[in-house]
């Protein structure tokens, strides 16, 4: 399983245009082969970025999505908001699991 962690600096006036943009989106990644869920985390400290994160079965999985057309569609609506939204560009990490604590064996 990989993650993929995509760190976003949004301004502060923002961040609720941002956080609803996730509340509507088209959802196409949900029906890939090898998703399994995505998370948008809210920094609790100030001048943080937001984490979008998305869980794979494989990285194979993950470069399908990127190079689908339902990836080209979800994220049509990612000029909805003006540049000035954003402090700079994302960045994009990609992690292997390892270790699931909750499982308590390696993964």
């Amino acid at each position: 399983m990989i993650t993929v962690m995509n760190r976003i600096s949004v301004k502060p006036e923002f961040a609720e245009a941002f956080e609803e943009r996730f509340r509507t989106r088209a959802g196409l990644v949900d029906q890939m082969p090898g998703f399994i869920r995505n998370e948008v985390l809210r920094p609790t400290q100030e001048g943080k970025p937001y984490i979008v994160l998305t869980y794979w079965e494989s990285k194979a999985d993950f470069e399908n999505w990127t190079q689908s057309d339902q990836f080209k569609q979800g994220h049509a609506r990612s000029g909805s908001l003006p540049r000035e939204a954003f402090n700079g560009h994302s960045e994009l990490e990609v992690h292997e699991l390892f270790l699931n604590s909750v499982e308590g064996k390696p993964a």
